[in-house]
């Protein structure tokens, strides 16, 4: 049996990016650790959600450790470092905020926790954090530097498939037609990589359900109301049944590979 460790930015990515996978490896017996580099203190919440007093960061760590019991996480660690919000935000300015951190200092921190939990495979973001988000890019920089310093050689970049979600977004466009989802992007949203980069394709359509609850548990930021938990079941499990990844130092080929470990 191997380790998988799980490196994301914030509380809430790792049900999107990884969910299936993480459920997948823990059912398989696999031992599953969750790294997350800030608290997301930057996120935003409804007026009146947080009790008085009440700290988003701290509310998203429970939310985490809720998260991690439906995907069958075996220990969940934080970088220590503060949400920097989104590119061109003033938070990105903070000293303490992880898009300012030291990619070398950072990496070192990560790579003690790889080598406790001798991890075997790490997942990080392709070189853009999938979208852009100045942390995300920073998770990819640290992640794959930090698996240097450990010796972990199964890296894989957790990713989306640009030309499948550009092609879901226009049906469900279509089949909702007046009732369309407010956050849900336009057809033409880009996100992710072409295809034509992606290495492998996981399908986790059986622990659909787990990945789905892990969001669920992320209230804070995944409101019931959110395109991920109004679709329907079975237009969630075709979003969503399919994780992405780059597969590093691996030529895209057909077949993908479908699995990572």
């Amino acid at each position: 049996m191997a380790t998988l460790v799980c490196f994301h930015a914030h509380p809430d990515d790792e049900s999107i990016a990884t969910g299936g996978v993480m459920a997948k490896a823990a059912d398989d017996g696999h031992t599953v650790v969750l790294v997350i580099a800030t608290k997301g203190e930057e996120g935003e919440v409804p007026d009146g959600f947080l009790a008085d007093g009440e700290q988003l960061g701290d509310r998203r760590v429970q939310e985490t450790m809720a998260s991690a019991k439906e995907l069958g996480v075996a220990a969940v660690e934080f970088l220590g470092y503060r949400d920097s919000g989104m590119i061109g935000t003033a938070t990105n300015d903070d000293p303490t905020c992880f898009w300012r951190a030291d990619v070398e200092e950072a990496a070192h921190r990560l790579a003690v926790l790889l080598t406790e939990h001798e991890a075997d495979v790490l997942t990080v973001y392709d070189s853009n954090g999938n979208y852009g988000h100045p942390d995300h890019i920073q998770v990819h920089r640290v992640g794959v530097r930090a698996a240097e310093i450990a010796g972990v050689e199964q890296v894989y970049e957790a990713t989306m498939n640009r030309d499948y979600i550009q092609r879901n977004i226009a049906a469900m466009r279509e089949a909702a037609g007046d009732d369309v989802p407010d956050d849900l992007p336009d057809a033409d949203f880009e996100i992710g990589v072409p295809e034509t980069l992606i290495t492998t394709a996981v399908d986790v359509t059986p622990w659909i359900a787990r990945k789905r609850a892990s969001m669920r548990a992320h209230a804070s930021q995944i409101s019931e109301q959110s395109f991920f938990l109004a679709m329907p079941d079975e237009v969630f499990a075709q979003a969503f049944g399919t994780e992405w990844y780059i597969h590093r130092g691996v030529e895209p080929t057909q077949p993908w590979e479908d699995a990572i470990l």
